[in-house]
């Protein structure tokens, strides 16, 4: 395989975009067209409210582009495994439409997959940009899910990164509806390596992912990759219990040995309000798990295509047939 004959395919979630796409798809194609002859980009419009559609409508006739409409915002995450249901290249790279993740990086991921990388990340270098609440959580959250686990996720590692073909097809069989990418990146393995970059600035607009939605994808990643909370839980509660016949031992020993009274109401009311706030813990983080097993039951498909736009180089008939793990609506094709 030469060098300009391997086939790529890029994958581009969208929310909100349409001030940044413009810029976005001229540097890609640019840049694509510099390492290949042979490219895709696919842009996952995840039910944006701006003018995302119309501004990406404009790019209906791009050479090499495929646009996915949602019916509605299904996630980051369902954009991105919708965005790797339709790669159909040697090698997919993945970045986010607010051009924070530098195009001009993506030669040096290429050369690193050339040399045998069959995944290829980049890790921020440091986040001072970023609040101090956000730093404390996201260390938090990656500690419970490494804390124990034979698969360990990469703390600083986001979704700007390569994959090959064979990573694309191992990600694709993974059956489960809520998906936390960075956990899946790890859990399928193949040869990594990791590379330093710091994200360039936002242009325009401010970050989609609000306070709710970090918690949201904390708690899916937590719950996916981790049995830590119940572990833990499970100890905690021990230990109460262990406390607590300590304490009423101590407390009998005291009546009949030095006639001390027992305390009254208000401790035991107190008692009852710790041991009933910890039961109520208790039964939120086991709904956590349960309502994620009540998820995967149902069988929902991750996200549903409103319309398809493809203009992809390997689409030889370009049909819309979903794959099983999709629903397609309505389809254009260019």
């Amino acid at each position: 395989m030469n060098d300009r004959s391997v086939r790529i395919s890029c994958v581009v979630p969208a929310f909100n975009e349409a001030d940044n796409l413009p810029n976005l798809l001229t540097q890609l194609s640019m840049q694509l067209s510099a390492l290949s002859d042979h490219w895709e980009i696919i842009v996952v419009d995840d039910g944006s409210r701006d003018r995302t559609r119309e501004v990406l409508a404009e790019f209906a006739d791009t050479p090499g582009l495929v646009v996915l409409h949602f019916s509605r915002n299904f996630g980051k995450e369902a954009a991105l495994s919708a965005g790797l249901d339709r790669v159909r290249g040697d090698v997919c790279f993945m970045l986010d439409a607010d051009l924070q993740h530098p195009v001009a990086l993506m030669p040096q991921m290429l050369a690193a997959w050339r040399e045998g990388a069959q995944m290829v990340y980049f890790v921020r270098e440091n986040r001072d940009d970023e609040p101090f609440w956000k730093r404390w959580g996201s260390g938090l959250l990656y500690w419970l899910i490494n804390f124990g686990s034979s698969v360990q996720v990469p703390e600083d590692a986001g979704d700007f990164r390569l994959l090959d073909a064979k990573v694309v097809a191992a990600l694709r069989a993974l059956p489960e509806r809520n998906r936390f990418m960075k956990g899946l990146y790890a859990w399928v393995g193949f040869r990594t390596q990791a590379l330093p970059y710091t994200p360039e600035p936002r242009l325009h607009g401010k970050s989609h992912f609000s306070g709710r939605r970090l918690l949201n994808l904390a708690l899916t990643g937590l719950t996916a990759f981790s049995n830590v909370p119940l572990r833990l839980w499970s100890v905690f509660g021990l230990t109460l219990a262990l406390l607590a016949l300590i304490y009423g031992g101590y407390v009998t020993l005291a009546y009949f040995i030095d006639q001390r009274p027992v305390a009254g109401w208000t401790t035991i009311v107190a008692g009852l309000m710790l041991f009933g706030g910890i039961q109520l813990i208790s039964i939120g983080i086991l709904g956590e798990y349960l309502g994620r097993v009540y998820d995967e039951v149902k069988q929902r498909p991750r996200y549903i295509v409103d319309e398809q736009i493809d203009n992809s180089p390997f689409s030889q008939a370009k049909t819309s047939m979903p794959l099983p793990t999709s629903t397609e609506s309505d389809s254009k094709h260019g």
